[in-house]
C-alpha cells in the first residue's frame, strides 16, 4: 500500500500576499482522495520528530534557537517565514513524516510525504523556507536505526540542494546528486557529490535525456541501499522562480523514470515533494498529484 505522510498542520497560516503556495498542502490530498488515486487508508499522521533524530543532523545550538525562538532577525529573514512555535512544531511533524515514510518505503518499496524536501537547511541554519532538512534527518535515521549503509539522494528540485550538500560533504555513505537551474537560487552553490547545472529554458527533451544519461551510471557507481527522491515541480515552464521550460507531461515523465528505475532495481525510495511556484495553484497541485498517481501505478 502507498503510505503518505500528511497532517492539517502542514498548511500553515502566512501573511497575506506571501509568495509561498501553502494552500497546496491542503488541496493535494483533497485532489488525490476526490479522484480515487488514494483513500484515507493511504494517509498517516506523523507526530513530532524525536529531537535525537534531528540532532543527528543539526547542531544543538540551532535546534535550541528554533525551539526558544531566539534566532536573530537576519536568520529569520533568510528562512522567509515568520518564526513561531507553531511553525517549528510544523517542521518537526513534517520531519517525522519523512522518517516514518522511510520506514514504510522499506516495507512497501515506496512512500511519500506531502510536504518536505527542505534541502536548503544546513547543519546550523535554515534558509529559503527550510528549517530542518527532512531527508537528511531521515537518511541518518535509516543508517542509525535500520542498518541501511549507502544512501543516494536524487534532488530534482530546480534549486540546488545546498544544505544537503553541506550536511554530507565529508560523508561517503550518503551520495548527493542535484540537477538544478544554473542561474537560479542559491546563487552561491555548495558542492554536491554530483551537480548538473542546467541552462535557462531547458525543455523536456534536454532535461529527460540528461537525466536518463545520468541515473543508470550513478546507481551503478553508488550501489545505493535506499534512495531519497526530492521531486520539486518548479522545473515547469510556468514556474515563477524556476527558469526552466519543462511541461507537465515532461515533469510526470521525470517522475515515472525515477520511480520505475527504483522499482526495477528493487531499491526502496522515499519521496518529498519540494518546491513549486507556478502562478496558478491548480498547476502546482496537478504536477504534484502526478507523482502520487505514477507511484500507485508502478508499485501497486
Amino acid at each position: 500500500m502507498l503510505k503518505i505522510a500528511h497532517r492539517n498542520i502542514y498548511t500553515h497560516p502566512l501573511p497575506e500576499g506571501h509568495r509561498f503556495p501553502m494552500l497546496k498542502y491542503e488541496l493535494l490530498p483533497e485532489q488525490l482522495l476526490y479522484e480515487g488515486t488514494c483513500n484515507q487508508a493511504n494517509f498517516f499522521e506523523p507526530e513530532n520528530a524525536e529531537e535525537a533524530h534531528i540532532a543527528a543532523v543539526h547542531t544543538t545550538a540551532y535546534i535550541s534557537s528554533l525551539k526558544q525562538l531566539t534566532l536573530d532577525k537576519k536568520a529569520i529573514r533568510k528562512i522567509g517565514f515568520p518564526l513561531s512555535k507553531e511553525l517549528v512544531n510544523r517542521e518537526e511533524i513534517i520531519t517525522d513524516g519523512s522518517i516514518k515514510a522511510s520506514d514504510f518505503a522499506l516495507q512497501f518499496g515506496v512512500a511519500m510525504n506531502v510536504a518536505g524536501g527542505t534541502h536548503h537547511a544546513y547543519t546550523n541554519r535554515g534558509e529559503a523556507f527550510c528549517l530542518y532538512n527532512d531527508q537528511a534527518i531521515a537518511a541518518r535515521y535509516l543508517q542509525r536505526h535500520r542498518q541501511i549503509n549507502k544512501i543516494l539522494i536524487v534532488d530534482l528540485d530546480v534549486h540546488q540542494g545546498n544544505g544537503t550538500a553541506q550536511i554530507f560533504q565529508n560523508d561517503p555513505s550518503v551520495f548527493t546528486f542535484s540537477m538544478h537551474g544554473a542561474s537560479n537560487y542559491p546563487f552561491h552553490k555548495e558542492q554536491s557529490d554530483l551537480d548538473i547545472a542546467l541552462p535557462n529554458g531547458t525543455n523536456d527533451t534536454k532535461y529527460l535525456s540528461t537525466l536518463k544519461n545520468t541515473i543508470p551510471r550513478l546507481i551503478d557507481d553508488v550501489q545505493p541501499d535506499f534512495i531519497f527522491y526530492l521531486c520539486g515541480v518548479d522545473i515547469l515552464e510556468s514556474d515563477k522562480l524556476g527558469k526552466l521550460a519543462c511541461s507537465l507531461k515532461g515533469c510526470a515523465e521525470r517522475d515515472r523514470y525515477v520511480l520505475q528505475t527504483c522499482k526495477d532495481l528493487n531499491i526502496p525510495v522515499m519521496c518529498s515533494m519540494g518546491g513549486g511556484y507556478s502562478p496558478e495553484i491548480k498547476t502546482i497541485v496537478e504536477a504534484h498529484a502526478n507523482t502520487f498517481r505514477i507511484a500507485q501505478e508502478i508499485f501497486f
